[in-house]
């Protein structure tokens, strides 16, 4: 695990995830002082922070809580082109989430939505082959049935840009490979039964098709903001000393993470037994986090190769200049 650090630096009622029913909180009137708010993240370890944070929730601890000074209610997504969706249908305020969704949404609203207030981690995906494929080389894909975690997901933009720039005519169900929209938690058993051969995924379920299935890494990725700290346009615009706490915390709960790895890995495996229903394996912890550079840093340079890759994988046609989408930059 290693840390970059500059100190400058839908429903409206209840909303169904992968992993469970929460219910949902109205939004705060335009104005009014919130009285609660709502953050997303995924089950993933390349959401550190939020990991951490939601399981200090749960122990009555709360991170955000204390420093915010109102509760903080968690919703939990697969992927990030549902936690956008909350956005947009105002279900959420905040979230943990990778850059493609990020910049879909901000497209799609013509730059009216979606905030990046700070980044999280960096690297922490891989396109992994399952072991008896015969899979060699990214030319090895051609035919194969291969999942990313959801369509238009980073991971899913990044797969579709990499067979892209490797001469693969790729649509969104076939082409010369089959790009399959399939949850991280069924990746296992589908590797397993052979039914998949390839997936482009991120920690730790990178490390567990490893360990568990034998799968090996065709393509790692360590550069990519893979995790962004982002809100609503409405919070920055209406609520703007709360987000400077929030931005503060998000940075100072980055700082107690690098400084205290044994407190972080207890939190990080209780928290992920709470949402997956199964205790992860230490080593499988342990692996993941060496993989991950946690920073909070948002590279500039990484978002817009993400805009490149997003058109190659032909979600972005138009998008407007990033300069709203990084507020205070």
């Amino acid at each position: 695990m290693r840390f970059l650090m500059n100190p400058r630096t839908l429903s409206a009622c209840l909303l169904t995830t992968a992993l469970g029913l929460v219910s949902c909180s109205k939004a705060p009137a335009p104005g009014s002082e919130p009285t609660v708010l709502r953050i997303g993240h995924f089950p993933n370890i390349t959401h550190v922070q939020a990991l951490v944070a939601h399981q200090l929730s749960r122990q009555g601890k709360g991170w955000f809580e204390e420093r915010l000074g109102i509760p903080v209610e968690w919703y939990v997504y697969n992927a990030g082109p549902s936690a956008t969706e909350a956005i947009f249908a105002r279900a959420l305020d905040v979230t943990y989430i990778g850059p493609s969704p990020v910049l879909n949404a901000y497209a799609k609203s013509k730059g009216t939505e979606m905030r990046v207030l700070a980044g999280a981690a960096n690297g922490g995906s891989s396109l992994i082959v399952r072991e008896g494929s015969g899979i060699s080389s990214i030319a090895g894909l051609k035919g194969k049935k291969i999942a990313s975690p959801q369509l238009g997901n980073t991971q899913d933009v990044q797969l579709r840009a990499l067979l892209a720039d490797n001469g693969f005519q790729i649509k969104q169900t076939g082409g010369d490979a089959f790009i399959l929209p399939t949850s991280n938690a069924d990746l296992l058993p589908l590797f397993q039964k052979g039914e998949l051969d390839a997936a482009w995924t991120v920690e730790p379920w990178v490390t567990r098709l490893q360990l568990e299935t034998g799968a090996k890494t065709l393509h790692e990725d360590r550069d990519t903001n893979i995790t962004l700290l982002t809100s609503s346009a409405a919070l920055v615009r209406q609520q703007p000393a709360l987000v400077k706490k929030l931005v503060d915390a998000h940075l100072e709960l980055t700082r107690w993470i690098l400084d205290h790895p044994a407190e972080t890995k207890t939190l990080i495996k209780a928290e992920l037994t709470e949402l997956l229903k199964a205790a992860p394996k230490d080593e499988v912890i342990d692996q993941a986090l060496g993989r991950i550079v946690i920073t909070p840093e948002i590279s500039r340079q990484s978002l817009d190769q993400m805009v490149v890759s997003a058109r190659k994988a032909g979600f972005l046609e138009d998008i407007p200049s990033l300069d709203s989408l990084l507020p205070g930059r």
